[in-house]
């Protein structure tokens, strides 16, 4: 499978974020195609990580898969030829859908993320250390770093379109999208998280936080979006050697973002764009960590056909 930077589809392209390109298809579906970009740090490097963009979208397929009995989700299929059966228009691109490609509903997106955290750690935990809050709320005092909160916290973000996306109160959330929708959004994010939570931690996977997006279709039907407890969304932490009081090992970008913090030490790097070059080494470690997060998940290799 090769590397894919960007994608050249015979759609309406409507979207391109920092990994996913966004095609229309007719007026109420969409073509999710996960690219191979990477970024840290908010900047999108240079170089392609193999076979992450399949990771990336067979993990949302596999969840989603494990999920239709807990809330209506967006996907129609992730299978290549499924997808062309559907959309004939995309016949002579397999090689380019192939894993990485998703036909989903089309949605009106809630510009909130929903944010739930299991254990604190990240943004959640830098906040608390230094005030005793999360998104100005106060938080029960004596917290470890990435330890487990007696119940998850519900903790929504506006969607950045630029930088970082800002934590907010469940009250600004409310004023934002409507009362009645945010209740829906934070049940429907508390139902899949502790559903996945449980099955990730029965493959020996803690997912210390995950985020979340939703939209709405037509008839007002409130369905589960994007991508779904990958390791670009989540901490992943392996539950063998998760210990609370400190930072924990994840299955995610960890390399990549080790080796960028080395150059800005350095002074080789400022942490904006352009971003280093990435050594052989660094590349082919990232690709590892995302392809075990699959197969730890899984308890399958991910086999592109």
């Amino acid at each position: 499978m090769t590397t894919m930077a960007t994608s050249d589809l015979p759609l309406p392209k409507i979207g391109r974020g920092k990994v996913r390109d966004i095609y229309a298809v007719g007026d109420d579906r969409v073509l999710l195609l996960t690219t191979d970009r990477i970024s840290a740090f908010d900047v999108v490097m240079n170089e392609t990580i193999p076979m992450k963009g399949a990771v990336l979208t067979q993990i949302s397929a596999w969840w989603f898969n494990q999920l239709g009995g807990v809330v209506p989700h967006h996907m129609i299929s992730a299978d290549a030829d499924e997808i062309i059966g559907q959309v004939p228009a995309l016949a002579g691109h397999r090689a380019a859908l192939a894993g990485r490609a998703m036909l989903c509903r089309r949605t009106t997106v809630f510009p909130i993320e929903c944010v739930i955290r299991g254990y604190i750690s990240g943004s959640a935990w830098k906040e608390y250390a230094a005030s005793g809050t999360l998104a100005g709320e106060k938080l029960e005092a004596g917290l470890l770093e990435s330890q487990k909160f007696p119940e998850p916290v519900f903790s929504p973000a506006t969607k950045a379109e630029t930088g970082h996306d800002e934590n907010i109160t469940i009250a600004r959330m409310r004023e934002i999208i409507g009362e009645e929708d945010a209740f829906t959004l934070e049940s429907m994010t508390r139902a899949v998280y502790t559903q996945g939570e449980e099955i990730a931690r029965e493959a020996g996977i803690i997912i210390g936080d995950t985020k979340f997006e939703f939209g709405k279709e037509a008839d007002g039907r409130i369905i589960l979006i994007d991508e779904v407890m990958t390791p670009d969304s989540s901490r992943f932490w392996a539950a063998d050697v998760y210990r609370p009081g400190q930072s924990q090992p994840s299955f995610d970008k960890q390399p990549l973002r080790d080796y960028l913090d080395i150059e800005r030490r350095a002074g080789r790097w400022n942490g904006e764009a352009p971003p280093p070059p990435l050594p052989p080494e660094v590349i082919d470690a990232t690709s590892k960590r995302y392809l075990e997060a699959y197969r730890r998940l899984t308890g399958t290799e991910l086999v592109i056909n």
